[in-house]
């Protein structure tokens, strides 16, 4: 008799859906039949059942936070299971220990994280009974019967258990060690907080750090630009004043000139360029596209794509969610013709059939097996939905799978480009772009939105001669740097920092050295915020003054390195094929943890800190209490106005409901908390440089008009403007 272990409760109640069972308080019973011939005993863990142990189970004194027990490096590492798992672990061990069972059968998430759970629980339950894998890329019914019939070996998948175990204890080693040596040294600085440390969150904590920095140093700088009205032959069209390739002018009056002289002046086409681009279909989805995509589409979180993702992979929708592959194999292309007559049958595909292109088995950019590693590409399943009774997170998701696919089986869109340039009086250059769609192609299906879509341009000919009706100056501001939003960070992460803007994500590389993995990188940036080293508003990432503090004080270290962790992810990479080995791995973890902990301990004294990251740091919880700085008296009432974390407000909000607040940030401008006590004693800040609003930048302070009961904005010289903030 087989004892099957699924990672979760849903899995292995789908898993034992395809025979006929009997139901036991703590299990599934999989009756004889064709392919368990004595039949089956199905369970599951509740994902992590096990963790590594805390360091004081390996020494007692090790419970005390103190520089004096760094490094903590255990010579063997332990797994215990955790609390409130211990019942469902029991039930493991007792129906693994059943003397009717013969061979367990492995049935974790085919993957690293997948293999390490349910290992990890034999190893616990002291079980070593022969041990078979089921690997499988979809919960359909035949996927299943298929995968219990071409079970792999216990061998087979021994490596990928190897790395999940070496990168788990990797990261213990360096969570432990450095967020105690970085708490412990920032506490002397009096920063009293928890600084949870990373070897992928850190790294990726830097990145976002880094751009954080490039806003808030960047000073904007005024241009001005000519832009002219032409009517050639009754052809009316508009072109931008440039000169070697430049269209900006760092002076006023120059613009001024250039535009004064071109009116009413003759103008002539001198050069018509036209350039035809083609593009092709995009890719089949991998997690990281995919979330990068819903997050641009419906700012969905990473997390919430993988969670909604996995949901549809439970029903058997969609093939397994984690996959970091881009492409499927000829095995998997071969049922498409199915999958693709079924959602010819949808309402909301019917018009995009028949398909102009019939197959794509033999088409290398979608299928291709040595491109496809432990999975291929997110795709729709056999088992298709019904489409309109989904959820509407789960539609959405699914929609944008669907489309994937049959946008793959259209042609290539073709559009024309176009630039023009007009020599006005024989002297001026202006130039004028314009863009025609000839074929619309996988466009029909994938309708994207594109910023700053050049416009439709007349027809015209070098040498049509007409005249300059208008020339007007128009000045704008050069811009920061974007901020990321949540889907960039997927794929700044997947790049290793080297991110390159990419409309239709097709030039990421699949083979990338990059941080963190496809599962476990949605979950980095959740702990960010859990962490508060981040905070999302409207979708855009901002790094808070705790996250700064942090990567100040780790500077040019090692551990806030893209390159050298997305080399790490490399070799670990190369355990789980067989190519190195953990044991080496470890020795240079342990290496780098003591050169951090000497390193930094030794230059600690040196740290500096800016003024504004001192006076809007918080610190977090300490013992489930949060405590919070007293500013000044409220402006409403008689209570206290508090700094709260993300925001100021007053004291007294749950004893007389006083609505003051003060956001910490007003228009990309971090608000510190030495501003706002002298705005709360008497009366307006000093004055604040760099508010940007729209293309503009402006110095301002901020008062409190007690009439109105809210604070606005004051200019040198000038009354009140409008409300800065909600107050």
């Amino acid at each position: 008799m087989k004892l099957i272990i699924a990672e979760k409760p849903d899995q292995g109640k789908t898993l034992a859906s395809v025979f006929k069972t009997k139901k036991h308080p703590d299990f599934i019973e999989i009756l004889p039949n064709d392919i368990f011939n004595d039949g089956a005993f199905v369970t599951w863990a509740i994902g992590h059942l096990c963790q590594l142990v805390s360091p004081e189970k390996y020494k007692p004194e090790w419970k005390k936070w103190t520089l004096d027990n760094l490094p903590m490096i255990p010579e063997q590492f332990e797994y215990e299971v955790t609390r409130d798992k211990a019942k469902q672990f029991s039930t493991i061990k007792k129906l693994a220990g059943d003397p009717r069972v013969t061979e367990i059968i492995h049935a974790g998430d085919a993957g690293r994280e997948g293999e390490l759970i349910i290992r990890n629980v034999l190893r616990l339950a002291k079980c070593n009974k022969p041990m078979k894998r089921l690997w499988i890329s979809s919960l359909t019914p035949n996927s299943i019967r298929d995968g219990f019939k071409n079970l792999l070996t216990d061998q087979d998948t021994r490596n990928l258990y190897y790395e999940a175990y070496t990168r788990a204890c990797s990261d213990w080693i360096v969570g432990m060690n450095a967020s105690r040596l970085y708490s412990l040294l920032l506490q002397k600085q009096g920063f009293a907080d928890v600084f949870s440390v990373g070897r992928v969150q850190t790294p990726t904590l830097a990145l976002i750090v880094k751009r954080e920095r490039e806003i808030e140093n960047f000073k904007s700088e005024p241009f001005w630009e000519v832009q002219a009205k032409f009517k050639i032959n009754g052809k009316k069209y508009i072109g931008k004043w440039e000169k070697d390739g430049e269209t900006r002018i760092k002076s006023k009056e120059m613009a001024e000139k250039i535009a004064a002289f071109c009116v009413d002046k003759p103008a002539a086409v001198a050069k018509v360029q036209a350039e035809t681009k083609e593009f092709l279909p995009p890719l089949l989805y991998n997690l990281s596209a995919l979330q990068a995509e819903a997050n641009k589409r419906f700012k969905f979180p990473p997390k919430k794509t993988l969670d909604v993702l996995q949901k549809l992979y439970q029903k058997g929708n969609v093939s397994y969610p984690r996959s970091d592959s881009r492409f499927v194999t000829k095995g998997e292309a071969e049922t498409f013709p199915d999958i693709l007559r079924k959602l010819g049958a949808i309402k909301d595909y019917e018009g995009f059939f028949p398909l102009p292109v019939p197959s794509i088995a033999g088409n290398k950019r979608y299928v291709n097996d040595k491109k496809v590693t432990d999975h291929y590409a997110i795709i729709p399943t056999e088992q298709i939905p019904n489409v309109e009774k989904l959820p509407p997170d789960e539609r959405k998701l699914y929609d944008l799978i669907a489309t994937s696919l049959i946008a793959a089986h259209y042609n290539k869109a073709i559009a024309q480009y176009t630039t023009v340039i007009t020599m006005v009086d024989g002297r001026a250059s202006f130039i004028s772009k314009g863009k025609v769609q000839i074929e619309e192609g996988w466009r029909k299906v994938l309708s994207l939105k594109e910023k700053d879509e050049d416009p439709a341009l007349p027809s015209l000919l070098e040498g049509e001669e007409g005249i300059t009706e208008k020339a007007e100056v128009k000045e704008s501001h050069t811009q920061p740097p974007k901020r990321y939003t949540e889907g960039q960070l997927i794929t700044l992460m997947k790049t290793a920092g080297k991110h390159i803007e990419d409309k239709e994500l097709e030039k990421v590389l699949s083979h990338t050295e990059g941080l963190g993995t496809e599962a476990t990188r949605a979950g980095i940036i959740t702990m960010l915020k859990d962490r508060l080293y981040i905070e999302v508003n409207k979708n855009l990432v901002y790094a808070t003054a705790k996250a700064k503090i942090l990567i100040d004080a780790i500077g040019g270290q090692i551990l806030a390195s893209p390159e050298m962790t997305a080399k790490w992810e490399k070799k670990l990479k190369e355990i789980s094929e067989g190519a190195a080995s953990p044991k080496n791995f470890m020795e240079q973890t342990n290496k780098m943890v003591i050169h951090l902990i000497t390193s930094s301990s030794t230059h600690s004294t040196e740290w500096e800190f800016s003024e504004e990251d001192r006076s809007t740091f918080t610190p977090g919880k300490q013992k489930g209490r949060k405590s919070f700085t007293k500013l000044g008296p409220c402006k409403k009432c008689d209570g206290q106005v508090v700094d709260k974390g993300s925001f100021y407000g007053c004291s007294n909000y749950k004893k007389n409901n006083c609505n003051f607040t003060l956001s910490k940030r007003i228009l990309g401008k971090a608000i510190t908390q030495s501003n706002i006590k002298k705005l709360l004693s008497e009366g307006q800040t000093d004055l604040i440089e760099g508010f940007k609003n729209k293309d503009k930048t402006f110095n301002a302070k901020l008062a409190w008009d007690e009439q109105a009961g809210k604070v606005n904005f004051v200019f040198e010289g000038k009354s009140n403007l409008k409300a800065g903030a909600k107050s």
